[in-house]
């Protein structure tokens, strides 16, 4: 972390722990206005108050909180508050609880939490910007290392690491001994200047751009900042890693980076997910049973034969497994080597098979996949195997849906991409639409498709 961020971080973090004891302190002396500071008991109960919010919110800023809310402006602070705030409550009546404080009620230990989330929602952007405006002193100075001079995307990256505190000064290129200066910075010109650049300009840092140096040029480069004392940082400059889902990591003495980083990597991330899905689907099979053996009567008095339909799915990694659906038609195909889509108005499709699909029942007994761990309650849709295989031919990433368990809906389906794959659009956005989820997902993106499942107006596409 450079000066810059240090600083930033140091006075963000001082702001918001005299904010939150400042909240607290008042609130409740306000709201219990027998409690007294100059009263012996009084102020050791609020002192142990005081010690319980700031281990909590310690803890939060810890493990909870994205280091990113305390240094980008344009960072979603909205959705890292009801993140924090959700574990804030729980952190708080877990040791309430836990340690038995009765002295006061409930409402008085929740309600400063509330106060002081929204005022630090409200009041960090303009903190922020001061703290930036007036920690200007802390910048570190970098120099670019690269090769094929791009005056775009250098003002872009510009534009990006100054949030971070970075102050681009200048850009040697390894080919070009002559270069337009279009981004109007302190310094541009070859490789080869670069000692006399580092002896004549205060550089904090150099940022190689690694892809297409040569060797010889990324350790000569590495040999030189190393005798001013210079830090050096590789970055990759191939368009394929330039992404915020690409993450390097360390294997032994080797550096990787690992493509289209999904948060479900994340060990946490996936327990979370995994939690929630074992408590849904179980509310929902345990509730829902009713309605469940009411169906089952209906197909059975319309059509007889089996309840359930179930054909075979990929899964996450590519595993195979049984997807249970309720049967809603006469004739249904071979669950194994199935290839017939339904269509609008399939004649086998039953009267009761009807009404099921165009509510989206039929899927219900999905949640017993989900229990078993084969599916999640978000996901990708899994398709039939054969269908897959079409996918692959004509969708070239189509297999990275494969990353995640499939769920009973997702978001290609709530964003109305759901029913036929005949044209290529439909194919090509059905699987954008699953690979934005994969990337982006977290836990209230879940939460938003369940409740744009039930209440979204997809259903009309149902047949």
């Amino acid at each position: 972390m450079n000066s810059k961020n240090r600083f930033i971080l140091i006075n963000l973090l001082a702001y918001e722990f005299v904010l939150l004891n400042l909240v607290l302190i008042v609130y409740v002396l306000i709201r219990h206005p027998e409690l007294s500071l100059y009263n012996s008991t009084s102020l050791l109960n609020i002192g142990f108050l005081v010690i319980i919010y700031n281990v909590s919110w310690l803890l939060i800023i810890s493990f909870i909180r994205d280091n990113d809310f305390y240094f980008n402006t344009g960072y979603n602070s909205l959705k890292s508050l009801i993140n924090c705030l959700f574990f804030f409550v729980g952190f708080v009546i877990t040791l309430i609880i836990l340690l038995r404080i009765d002295f006061l009620n409930r409402s008085t230990f929740i309600a400063p939490i509330f106060i002081f989330s929204y005022v630090n929602l409200v009041s960090r952007k303009y903190i922020l910007k001061y703290l930036k405006k007036k920690g200007a002193h802390f910048f570190s100075n970098v120099l670019i290392v690269g090769l094929n001079y791009n005056p775009s995307r250098l003002r872009k990256f510009s534009d990006v690491v100054a949030q971070y505190g970075y102050n681009t000064m200048g850009y040697l290129d390894a080919d070009k001994d002559e270069i337009e200066n279009e981004s109007n910075l302190s310094i541009v010109g070859n490789l080869n200047t670069l000692s006399f650049v580092l002896s004549e300009n205060d550089i904090d840092e150099v940022f190689i751009a690694s892809a297409g140096l040569k060797q010889d040029n990324i350790e000569e480069t590495i040999g030189i900042c190393d005798s001013f004392g210079v830090r050096v940082k590789l970055m990759p400059s191939n368009p394929l890693l330039m992404s915020k889902n690409c993450k390097a990591f360390v294997i032994g003495d080797m550096a990787l980076y690992r493509l289209r980083q999904s948060k479900l990597d994340s060990y946490s991330q996936n327990l979370l997910k995994r939690i929630f899905d074992v408590c849904f689907s179980f509310s929902a099979l345990v509730l829902g049973f009713p309605i469940f053996l009411l169906v089952a009567v209906l197909i059975y008095l319309e059509s007889g034969g089996p309840i359930f339909y179930t054909p075979l799915r990929k899964g996450e990694a590519g595993r195979t497994f049984r997807c249970y659906k309720f049967r809603t038609m006469r004739v249904c195909e071979d669950p194994v080597n199935g290839t017939k889509s339904t269509v609008v108005n399939d004649p086998r499709i039953t009267r009761v098979g009807k009404v099921l699909r165009k509510i989206d029942f039929d899927e219900l007994p999905q949640f017993w996949n989900v229990l078993k761990g084969e599916m999640s309650v978000v996901g990708p849709r899994p398709h039939r195997i054969k269908l897959q295989d079409t996918f692959r031919k004509s969708v070239n990433d189509y297999m990275v849906r494969s990353y995640v368990k499939p769920g009973i809906s997702g978001w290609a389906q709530v964003n109305g991409w759901r029913g036929p794959t005949v044209t290529k659009e439909q194919k090509n956005e059905r699987v954008r639409h699953d690979l934005w989820y994969i990337e982006n997902w977290n836990f209230w993106l879940d939460i938003k498709i369940i409740f744009l499942t039930v209440f979204g107006n997809h259903h009309k596409k149902a047949f």
